[in-house]
């Protein structure tokens, strides 16, 4: 768990954050139909090397996987998370929903967030889909309060997703702590848990100082998932539409303070 105390190690993350953001910004005017996953990826390599940073997610390991062979996580329609570069071979073409997460290290501070990209013009279920995700991005980060326990986020997730629109949130992936690592404890959950031991963190607080990536992970069908023995994308077993959104959020005594916000003014629609 990542818990910030000095104002050196906020700014460190701030400015990772910000560097999200701009690559974010950066591929919004890029992405277009005719683009391939190839090209998006080498465009996020450039980006950061413009931006004096690194993407902590190139040759990122875990057990029993590959080294992540890409840049940046390329996941287009009935991909949830984890996509690369090398899934798709096609170019993007219009009516394609294309959700990019990009992780940034930049002077030993990681940046880590996620947008959705619709394809010059994408149906309407597609739309719905995509603001009902950003809808409860915002929501579930405004329950993000000092003293408050975490589960109040995934009540909020999951009332605007389930309850509300009718979608389904995706089971077993979440959002974590990050900091000078990826990957650090809480896991945070999106829905409300249904047994005991499913989500040890539920009511741990909201402490001032905590750094989190949240991200709601959307489908428009079922929310069972499957992947390859050893691959890296995960995709809805039905292949329904999917899409994925990511802020990274610094608790404060005065509630939660979004290090990515600059992401919210980013299109729907590119190309």
């Amino acid at each position: 768990m990542t818990v910030l105390t000095k104002k050196g190690h906020i700014t460190g993350a701030r400015e990772a954050a910000v560097r999200v953001c701009r690559v974010h910004e950066a591929l919004a005017d890029f992405l277009c139909a005719g683009k391939t996953l190839p090209e998006v990826d080498a465009f996020v390599g450039r980006t950061l090397d413009e931006l004096d940073s690194k993407s902590c997610f190139l040759r990122y390991r875990i057990p029993g996987q590959h080294p992540f062979p890409s840049h940046s996580c390329l996941s287009l329609n009935d991909c949830v998370v984890h996509g690369t570069h090398l899934d798709v071979t096609r170019p993007l073409e219009e009516g394609d929903v294309l959700s990019i997460d990009v992780g940034v290290l930049h002077k030993g501070w990681i940046g880590d967030a996620a947008w959705t990209y619709g394809i010059v013009d994408v149906s309407d279920a597609a739309r719905n889909l995509m603001a009902v995700g950003i809808d409860s991005l915002r929501r579930g980060i405004d329950a993000m309060q000092p003293g408050r326990p975490l589960i109040d986020w995934a009540r909020a997730v999951q009332q605007c997703v389930e309850t509300e629109a009718g979608f389904s949130l995706i089971r077993g992936l979440g959002g974590h702590g990050y900091g000078k690592t990826l990957h650090a404890a809480p896991f945070v959950s999106n829905v409300v848990p249904t047994t005991p031991n499913e989500w040890p963190d539920a009511f741990r607080i909201f402490e001032p100082g905590l750094l989190l990536a949240v991200e709601p992970m959307l489908a428009a069908g079922d929310p069972k998932i499957t992947s390859n023995i050893g691959g890296w994308p995960i995709r809805t077993a039905d292949g329904s539409l999917t899409v994925h959104y990511e802020a990274d959020v610094l608790i404060t005594e005065d509630g939660p303070d979004v290090l990515t916000a600059d992401m919210f003014e980013l299109p729907d629609i590119v190309g």
